[in-house]
């Protein structure tokens, strides 16, 4: 094999072993919430349909957000861009506030009684409540 044979073989295998690592996102609600959703009641609070608990999203397209709105919503980036202009359009809805990062959507979930998010399950602390996860 020559270098660049090699090279190629490596950054393959670099990008499959980033696929196989990654982590598991794990919805979080306040330990206080009275209400513990279902994960079809998540995504209509996340979508705006429900106001049982006040939804807490990230602000940038990331692994963890893709992670999410794919597995609960059934929504990549292009189709949640899609369905969040209709409703502001005809002044149906509005998105979720949106915070930085998972640390800050821990901090916020942890200190709001009706919040609940989404993080990468690795920094899930005690301050929070997990609902579920997702693989």
């Amino acid at each position: 094999m020559n270098f660049f044979m090699h090279r190629t073989f490596a950054i393959a295998m670099l990008g499959l072993t980033a696929t196989l690592v990654q982590a598991e996102v794990a919805v979080i609600v306040n330990p206080s919430a009275a209400n513990t959703p279902s994960q079809a009641e998540v995504a209509n609070i996340f979508l705006g349909k429900d106001k049982s608990l006040s939804g807490v999203d990230q602000k940038d397209w990331n692994p963890t957000k893709d992670k999410f709105y794919t597995s609960v919503a059934n929504k990549n980036e292009s189709q949640l861009k899609s369905y969040w202009s209709g409703l502001i359009f005809t002044g149906k809805g509005q998105p979720l506030p949106s915070v930085g990062d998972d640390t800050a959507v821990l901090a916020k979930v942890a200190a709001e009684a009706d919040a609940i998010g989404y993080v990468d399950s690795s920094v899930v602390t005690d301050q929070v409540k997990v609902l579920f996860t997702l693989p």
